[in-house]
């Protein structure tokens, strides 16, 4: 069994950028898929689903993130990098302070990662989108949500300095051997 390894930043931190670096350079990497279910309420006319049924929207990560989390038995190497994980979940429900029920939360505690890294915001690559909605400062405020989310959970949060996706990635090996 791979140890499970989060990746996890706010909008702007590279993070997606590194986790496509890390699976180009051959590991074992599950996408982040918020974006895929942006997209397909977007085509079912939902402009922006987390915003108008933050529950709805969430429990579709939550459902996807653990099917992530559990289909983890035929990989076979010996690290398996996660695109966010569950606590990513709580942690942007608490920014926008929206109630959730408590399977959330049980979820989060029965469903422990090996590590965490998190990324923090980096101004000089920050670009808003169609699916990023969030300006520079709310990226800040999100970053001290994703650090308090995981810590609430118990994880020990080691925070990924800025640097090419090369140096990143070997702050990563070098802090998991």
């Amino acid at each position: 069994m791979p140890k499970k390894i989060v990746i996890t930043g706010g909008p702007g931190s590279g993070k997606t950028s590194l986790v496509s670096y890390l699976l180009n350079k051959g590991h074992q990497c599950m996408p982040e898929i918020s974006r895929e279910v942006i997209l397909e309420a977007q085509k079912q006319g939902i402009e922006q689903l987390f915003l108008e049924d933050p529950i709805l929207f969430s429990q579709k990560l939550l459902e996807g993130r653990l099917a992530q989390f559990n289909d983890t038995h035929h990989l076979e190497k010996t690290f398996l990098f996660f695109d966010r994980g569950l606590p990513d979940i709580t942690a942007y429900m608490d920014f926008t302070k929206t109630k959730y029920p408590s399977h959330f939360t049980d979820t989060c505690q029965n469903s422990r990662y090996d590590l965490v890294f998190l990324l923090p915001p980096w101004k000089e690559i920050y670009k808003q989108d169609n699916e990023r909605y969030e300006t520079y400062e709310e990226a800040l405020e999100i970053h001290d949500f994703l650090l308090n989310g995981y810590e609430k959970y118990g994880y020990k949060v080691i925070e990924i300095p800025h640097g090419s996706l090369k140096e990143r990635k070997e702050f990563i090996f070098n802090t998991i051997k």
